[in-house]
């Protein structure tokens, strides 16, 4: 991110304090969720965005400063501040993208506000129905975990040590306890689903048919891993952007 002015921002949304990495200027609002409160893989995708548009990557639930935070590490939790967050912050409808659990946070807040999100991104949805307990998720995330880049430590341990190990378990829980499945279907917006090909935690089946059940989906598989914005954020900001097109003005 050489050379971009990247903003720290705190705004209070439905009463709570809620901080954000803000970046670039433009028509468009470009607003980032992350995985299981690790905001530091999704940077390069800030950047990435902020070259055409007005970019925010959420601090959510608060893993990247102290307590106070801003909810509990629940999915549903996160999807309530970021839906009070977009009722408050954003001037128009944005382009909505999450990654992982963030993912799952994303559809929710998309599903409670439609008329704050113009586009729906889903990057690397977890948890397909087979993989909701933690012993059935366990092998998948061994599979997956054998192909991402030794940087990723650097970019999410920090995050998760600042959470603390109950808190990042109460996260991955409720995501295992949702059903996106059922949501989809719901969303008045353009989606579009995006997995890694090396990702077992995101199957190529699951990923198709989220977007199969999306009204305006379609799914897309990339090079890559689980955490494949964090060595391809260029790539992951051009499909964010393909879908901004996509969904008109």
């Amino acid at each position: 991110m050489s050379g971009l002015r990247v903003r720290e921002r705190w705004d209070v949304a439905g009463g709570r304090r809620v901080r954000s990495l803000e970046a670039g200027h433009g028509g468009e609002t470009v607003v980032l969720l992350p995985g299981l409160g690790a905001v530091g893989y999704m940077k390069d995708t800030l950047a990435g965005c902020a070259s055409w548009a007005r970019a925010f990557l959420l601090d959510v639930p608060g893993f990247g400063h102290r307590p106070p935070r801003p909810c509990p590490a629940e999915v549903p939790a996160i999807a309530a501040v970021v839906g009070a967050w977009l009722e408050t912050v954003p001037e128009g409808p944005v382009i909505l993208a999450g990654h992982s659990s963030g993912a799952q946070a994303a559809l929710r807040a998309a599903a409670a506000h439609p008329a704050r999100v113009r586009a729906l991104v889903l990057l690397g949805p977890t948890f397909p129905p087979r993989q909701r307990t933690l012993p059935r998720a366990a092998l998948p995330f061994l599979r997956t975990v054998v192909r991402e880049s030794p940087s990723v430590l650097s970019a999410t341990v920090p995050y998760f040590l600042r959470g603390g190990p109950a808190a990042v378990l109460r996260c991955v829980r409720t995501a295992q306890a949702d059903a996106p499945e059922y949501l989809i279907g719901k969303i008045s917006c353009p989606v579009l689903v995006v997995r890694g090909a090396r990702d077992r935690m995101c199957p190529k089946a699951w990923a198709d048919g989220l977007a199969i059940t999306a009204p305006g989906g379609r799914s897309v598989t990339v090079p890559g891993a689980h955490t494949f914005p964090l060595q391809h954020g260029g790539m992951t900001a051009a499909l964010i952007a393909e879908a901004a097109r996509a969904a008109g003005p």
